[in-house]
């Protein structure tokens, strides 16, 4: 097939320029003639708080990528469009995740003069909508033709809000290959002692996220326990400083250690390989990028129960699920975790790494697409 994907690729970093990347690649690997049409820029800077959105190691660059899109200048979305229909793809496949590309997608999806269009919906709606953020995902998903996720959760949602529309979902893999690192080299280079447990937070940290509980789950355990928790990713806003004072109001400075800054592609493996424990304490949420790739690093996860996450981190197989909003659920939780049940479900997170593969995604992306066409 001729296909036209869209979205964030090489160079910009992030959850959704990995997965659309690794999608386009896979989709051209498989066979298909595929165009993937990339943005000059993502957001605008009062939207993305963070140092910047660009890290070159985050997306291998694809020889089929085309950068032309521009969420934030209406000026060019013709030209957009114009460029897309000049491929003449079967269908084009659009990855929706945040109102701030709304305007972009609906100008391209606008009529019927362009192939039908499969969403890739990451988040039905940005967290924590408002009205017209609703308003603006149900205009781009209510003109798509099928409507793609990445767990059954989502896809009931989705069936429910647009009955008419055919649902597709597969569970979202690892969008990078696990590297294999040697533990105690890992921890000499990021300083950590190599007799404790590492429990590991990892990720863009925004307020759903529920990190500060982590914080008091962390206070909890006691001076005795061999728990050292480290949350490394980049603050969202004025969340950096709230928790270096929470973390000193706490008295956490030897039970957790802070890292709060952009981690580029080439440490992940790195913090991974030190870690014993993914930490998700999500208020909510619809899905994880990060729990797929430390479930193909081996390394289990405990999460709270939040959307579809709960579809790849089983409870008591590769990891463990607690309720949200809970941090006593947290510290309990890290207590009852032996060395010897950590070790089962790490032989448990990478069983579920070999069977969750980007083949089987594209195949059951190509049944939806099969339906459309």
């Amino acid at each position: 097939m001729r296909l036209t994907v869209f979205g964030p690729g090489h160079p910009f970093r992030g959850g959704i320029a990995r997965a659309t990347t690794e999608l386009a690649g896979t989709l051209g690997d498989r066979g298909h003639e595929v165009l993937f049409l990339t943005p000059r820029r993502q957001y605008p800077n009062w939207l993305y708080p963070g140092r910047s959105d660009r890290d070159p190691e985050a997306c291998r660059p694809l020889d089929c990528a085309v950068s032309v899109l521009d969420p934030l200048d209406p000026i060019s979305w013709r030209t957009a469009r114009r460029h897309a229909l000049e491929h003449r793809a079967d269908v084009w496949i659009v990855p929706y995740w945040t109102w701030a590309w709304a305007g972009l997608w609906w100008s391209l999806l606008r009529d019927d003069s362009r192939p039908p269009t499969v969403a890739v919906v990451h988040n039905p709606v940005d967290h924590d909508a408002h009205l017209w953020q609703r308003i603006a995902a149900r205009r781009v998903l209510g003109n798509s033709q099928a409507l793609f996720t990445h767990a059954r959760v989502l896809a009931a949602e989705l069936e429910r809000a647009y009955p008419s529309t055919p649902v597709g979902y597969h569970c979202l893999p690892a969008v990078v290959n696990p590297v294999e690192l040697e533990r105690d080299h890992a921890r000499r280079e990021l300083g950590l002692p190599g007799d404790r447990r590492v429990a590991l937070f990892l990720g863009l940290i925004r307020p759903y996220k529920g990190v500060d509980l982590l914080l008091e789950a962390a206070a909890a355990l006691g001076e005795d326990s061999d728990w050292l928790v480290m949350i490394a990713g980049e603050p969202w806003g004025e969340l950096g400083g709230l928790l270096e004072t929470q973390a000193r109001t706490l008295d956490l400075e030897r039970r957790v250690r802070l890292d709060l800054q952009w981690v580029p592609e080439s440490r992940v493996p790195t913090l991974l390989a030190a870690a014993d424990l993914l930490v998700l304490p999500y208020l909510r949420g619809s899905q994880s990028a990060v729990a797929p790739m430390a479930l193909a690093h081996g390394i289990p996860v405990l999460s709270t129960a939040v959307g579809g996450v709960p579809e790849i981190v089983r409870d008591g197989i590769n990891g463990v699920i607690i309720p949200p909003g809970d941090p006593g659920a947290i510290t309990t939780a890290l207590q009852a975790l032996s060395v010897e049940k950590l070790k089962d479900l790490a032989a448990g997170a990478r069983q579920t790494a070999e069977d969750l593969t980007w083949s089987g995604y594209a195949d059951a992306l190509e049944e939806l697409i099969e339906r459309v066409i």
